[in-house]
């Protein structure tokens, strides 16, 4: 809805176009606390990236010199071994950046935990999430989530517009009456 040249004028009357479409859907504002609960979930989000990151610098660089690694997360106490391994064959220069990504990874995985602290605490307190979590494969940290960010069940229609809110639904190739579904995209709400 909003034309060219963005300035307030132009957002206005673009609001004021879309807010008169039929169809046009609104987002629910959310309280103080539930925000607060979305924002431990961002932040979540982003150390766990932080970490990936640091993991994945550690085992390339380690393996400039030869020291391979098995991937995943499970192997990184593997990956630190190397770095603070006295004997091991790593330049000096090199150890001590290494060491600063040693530490990085500690010191995110201790902030992992506590966020993974908040989360636990709050799905024992919700009872929405302890009503969510008796689903199979529902966990605290999911029926969490779910509660912190996903707007009311009211806005949707049936369960396959909220599997399209999630993400959950597959590419569309279509084309001349054919419909050609492809893997499922990466659209929505990730977390």
């Amino acid at each position: 809805f909003v034309k060219r040249q963005k300035n307030d004028a132009a957002d206005a009357e673009a609001i004021c176009e879309a807010a008169q479409r039929p169809t046009m859907r609104f987002v629910a504002v959310k309280s103080e606390e539930e925000q607060a609960s979305a924002a431990v979930f961002r932040a979540r989000d982003l150390l766990v990236r932080q970490r990936t990151q640091t993991i994945n610098a550690l085992r390339g660089h380690l393996a400039e010199y030869g020291l391979v690694v098995a991937q995943g997360p499970s192997h990184t106490a593997k990956l630190m071994e190397k770095v603070e391994d006295p004997e091991g064959d790593l330049p000096k220069a090199a150890r001590l950046a290494l060491t600063m990504l040693v530490d990085t990874l500690r010191s995110l995985e201790e902030r992992i935990k506590q966020l993974d602290a908040e989360i636990a605490r709050r799905a024992r307190e919700d009872e929405d999430v302890r009503r969510l979590a008796t689903i199979p494969g529902v966990g605290p940290i999911t029926a969490t989530a779910l509660v912190a960010l996903a707007p009311c069940a009211a806005i949707f229609r049936k369960g396959r517009d909220f599997a399209a809110w999630l993400g959950l639904t597959p590419l569309q190739r279509s084309t001349g009456g054919k419909q050609k579904l492809g893997a499922t995209s990466k659209m929505g709400e990730r977390t």
